[in-house]
C-alpha cells in the first residue's frame, strides 16, 4: 500500500513557525523512475489522509482504457442509426464516460503516477500479433484487449454497420462493455485493502450503480427492436 505523502517532509512543513518568511516546498514521490514533484500546502494535506494500493493504480489505468473504447462506440452513433432513443442513450454514455476519464487521469496525476497502463493484459501482445491490433494477415483482431472490451474485430464490425444492424450490434456490445466494467469493480473489491481511497470509493459505487441502470435500460432498447 502507498502512503501519498511522505509522513517526515508532510510534517515539517505543514508546522512551520511564524517566523519563517516562506514555507518550503513539499514534495511528493513519483512513480518509479519519475521524479517527485512539489504540491501545495492544501494537496498535502488532501493526499496525506489517501492510501491506494498498487490494485488501485492499475484498476484506474485499466479503466481508463476501458472507458475510451466506450467513447470511440458513441461517436460512431451519429452517422449510423436513426434510433433516437438509442441515439440520446449513447450520447450520454460518451459523454459520461468521457468526463470520468478525466476524473481518472486527474486522480493518478495528483499522485504522480503514470497514466497509461504499464503493460497490456497478460497474453495479449502475443495474441493480437502487430501493435495488438491485427493478427498475422492484417486483418482486425478477435481477441479484446482486456475482459469487458470489444475486440478490434467487433469494433470493425460495428463500424460498418447501419441502421438496425448497427443498433443491434451498438446495444449488445455496450451491455456487455458495462458488464465487463462492473466485474473490474468486483474483482477489484475481492481483495482487502483496496478501494479504501474515498474518491476511488466513490467512483466505484457510480460505476456499479449507473452502468447496472444504463445495462436494464439497454436491454429494453433491444427487446424493442
Amino acid at each position: 500500500m502507498f502512503r501519498a505523502i511522505i509522513p517526515a517532509v508532510l510534517a515539517s512543513c505543514l508546522f512551520v513557525g511564524p517566523g519563517h518568511a516562506a514555507d518550503p516546498p513539499i514534495f511528493q514521490p513519483g512513480a518509479p523512475g519519475s521524479a517527485a514533484r512539489t504540491v501545495t500546502p492544501d494537496e498535502s494535506i488532501s493526499l496525506a489522509g489517501s492510501r491506494y494500493t498498487a490494485d488501485d493504480v492499475a484498476f484506474m489505468q485499466h479503466m481508463i482504457v476501458h472507458h475510451g473504447q466506450a467513447v470511440d462506440m458513441g461517436n460512431l452513433i451519429a452517422e449510423r442509426t436513426d434510433n433516437r432513443d438509442i441515439a440520446l442513450m449513447g450520447d450520454r454514455i460518451a459523454r459520461s464516460q468521457a468526463s470520468e476519464i478525466e476524473m481518472m487521469r486527474a486522480w493518478l496525476v495528483r499522485r504522480g503516477l503514470p497514466t497509461a497502463m504499464s503493460h497490456a493484459p497478460a497474453g495479449h501482445a502475443m495474441a493480437t500479433g502487430h501493435g495488438g491490433h491485427h493478427g498475422a494477415h492484417g486483418a482486425p483482431s478477435d481477441v479484446p484487449l482486456m475482459a469487458g472490451m470489444l475486440s478490434p474485430a467487433q469494433m470493425a464490425e460495428l463500424a460498418a454497420a447501419r441502421g438496425d444492424a448497427f443498433d443491434r450490434l451498438y446495444l449488445t456490445g455496450m451491455i456487455h462493455h458495462h458488464q465487463g466494467a462492473i466485474g473490474m469493480v468486483d474483482r477489484l473489491l475481492a481483495d482487502a485493502g483496496n478501494g479504501e481511497d474515498p474518491q476511488l470509493s466513490e467512483f466505484l459505487s457510480a460505476v456499479i450503480a449507473d452502468q447496472s441502470a444504463e445495462i436494464a435500460r439497454m436491454r429494453g432498447l433491444l427487446a424493442g427492436l
